[in-house]
């Protein structure tokens, strides 16, 4: 089954009607016949974007319970590699393309794995490309 790497900002496309951009409900679609991954930092990184969106009365937490219900069932693998290539090859991603580390992990992973990257993050698309990284066409 064809595979690649679901970046945050994709996921939260789903969730918060405000970023449901065409391509976010295109990759969800796409989880019928293909698979995703993500870094291990991913969880957190929904987490957090969930927390912050109930402080803003983005939603509340029984909207995040049923929606977390659901991602749970999607065909979406966790990298355990992901912090064993944090103070290296994510580092210095992150220096040579003006990356936060978190974007930098999910790109070290896309090139670690040979996958094509799925996400809204403009910055994160351009380092993407510059390297030959594919983007996700679902």
């Amino acid at each position: 089954m064809p595979t690649f790497v679901l970046d945050c900002s994709v996921a939260l496309g789903w969730f918060f009607a405000d970023e449901g951009a065409a391509f976010a409900k295109a990759v969800a679609s796409s989880l019928a016949t293909t698979r995703a991954i993500a870094p291990s930092i991913w969880p957190l990184e929904v987490a957090n974007a969930i927390l912050m969106g109930e402080r803003r009365r983005r939603s509340t937490p029984a909207q995040a319970s049923a929606w977390l219900a659901s991602l749970r069932t999607l065909p979406i693998a966790i990298d355990d590699e992901t912090t064993s290539h944090a103070w290296g090859t994510s580092l210095d991603l992150g220096r040579e393309h003006s990356l936060s580390a978190y974007d930098a992990a999910y790109l070290e992973l896309a090139i670690r794995k040979h996958l094509p990257i799925a996400t809204l993050d403009g910055v994160l698309k351009g380092a993407a490309k510059k390297l030959g990284v594919r983007a996700f066409e679902p």
